[in-house]
């Protein structure tokens, strides 16, 4: 989700708790509270409810600790690999961060729980890749999400706006806006960066979004060349908001700072945490390609893992709640309590909008795009998200980014 880049959890943080211990080398004993560490601070309340929840049904409660701060996070993960301080399960990230992870001999085998949840129809083949390194599956899906537009419904109802069936459509409405004063689409140069940049390429060509995260395509061929060019126009055209706005993305929406913002269906979260109603507040619209030559609707879709180590103080625990996690009862209660999709497809939620995202993406309607964020290699996403920072604020830079993140990507497919 979005996250600031406050850093809220500290040195000290990691001090106290490697006072309190949770060392593999520790006295093995039965937990019955598990330790729950997440890079979504602002979820705590939905985690503290799933662990009364789990505790009721299976036994087994969990205490979370959130981050907001996505890079403390993930140094702080990566350190307890070589200290006592290891969390009984934690929130990741699929693709190149879970590989790596794996790799090191860090990460539990669930290959049993999928097979499992999979032939109980509480997970869907169709996630099956985003969880399999080397021929075997490793954490379970935390969340799922479909990125779309989120809009102000109120602002769209008063200058008679409806949500657009075309990319020509999306541009009108844009100019109806600017013409009203009001910044069409929210952006940022911070993390979320990339947003824009993989919209435009896997709404263009699909086929060359994918090749360029596999090393077969180039950051400066002329299909991405285009791409960031017509990104440009749009921001030269004046339909985004300044991307150094710190104001939280759902507060742009709720203030009307912006009338859109693209995200995964998890924002619906932070809408309904500010006492917004879906379909009269705000609500949510697929994005139309902007190739409309395309065969389907290219859709941005990305899927959590939670995951617990194989140094785990209690692994059978670990196991256990990872298990539940997959089931219907969990997914309902997790669902329901964030009004947000679920990864177990028994599972309905109450918004309209995201429900039909749901049913039409399961049943093949999109073709469904691995959000870049997981798509990209770590080094190559790091220069990407410096560069795409950049491009935003200087759009005219924008050759000399794509050629920056070239070099990264040639640096690293060079060695595999």
């Amino acid at each position: 989700m979005f996250r600031s880049r406050v850093v809220t959890l500290g040195v000290a943080a990691l001090v106290l708790a490697a006072c309190g211990g949770n060392g593999a080398d520790a006295p093995q004993e039965k937990k019955t509270e598990l330790t729950l560490y997440n890079d979504k601070g602002a979820w705590t309340k939905y985690f503290e409810e799933m662990g009364a929840a789990s505790k009721q049904s299976i036994g087994l409660s969990i205490k979370p600790t959130g981050y907001t701060d996505s890079a403390q996070y993930q140094a702080f993960i990566k350190a307890s690999f070589r200290t006592d301080v290891k969390p009984d399960l934690f929130t990741w990230q699929t693709g190149g961060m879970l590989e790596q992870i794996v790799k090191q001999k860090q990460v539990a085998d669930t290959s049993a729980i999928w097979q499992e949840a999979i032939k109980a129809g509480d997970l869907s083949k169709d996630l099956l890749p985003y969880y399999t390194i080397g021929g075997k599956q490793y954490c379970v899906p935390m969340n799922v999400a479909y990125w779309g537009m989120f809009y102000n419904k109120r602002i769209f109802d008063k200058y008679d706006l409806k949500p657009p069936e075309t990319w020509d459509d999306l541009v009108k409405t844009a100019d109806t806006l600017k013409q009203n004063d009001v910044k069409a689409f929210y952006h940022t140069s911070v993390l979320f960066s990339f947003v824009w940049f993989e919209q435009l390429l896997a709404g263009t060509d699909p086929d060359l979004y994918d090749r360029l995260s596999t090393g077969r395509a180039k950051y400066t061929d002329p299909g991405v060349v285009q791409v960031m060019e017509k990104w440009k126009q749009l921001i030269d055209a004046g339909y985004f908001i300044n991307p150094g706005d710190k104001t939280d993305p759902a507060d742009v929406l709720k203030n009307g700072k912006a009338a859109m913002v693209s995200s995964g269906s998890w924002f619906n979260t932070s809408m309904t945490q500010r006492d917004l109603k879906a379909g009269e507040d705000y609500d949510f619209f697929v994005i139309p390609n902007l190739n409309p030559a395309l065969p389907k609707t290219s859709m941005i879709f990305e899927s959590g893992p939670l995951c617990s180590l194989t140094k785990a103080a209690d692994p059978e625990a670990g196991t256990k709640y990872l298990k539940w996690w997959t089931t219907a009862e969990a997914q309902e209660k997790w669902a329901t309590s964030r009004g947000d999709v679920s990864a177990n497809p028994k599972v309905e939620i109450d918004d309209k909008a995201l429900g039909a995202v749901t049913k039409d993406a399961g049943s093949g309607k999109y073709r469904l795009v691995n959000r870049y964020f997981e798509a990209t290699p770590p080094p190559v996403l790091t220069a990407a998200l410096d560069g795409f920072s950049k491009f935003v604020t200087q759009p005219g830079s924008y050759k000399e980014v794509l050629e920056t993140i070239q070099q990264a990507a040639d640096e690293y497919w060079s060695t595999q």
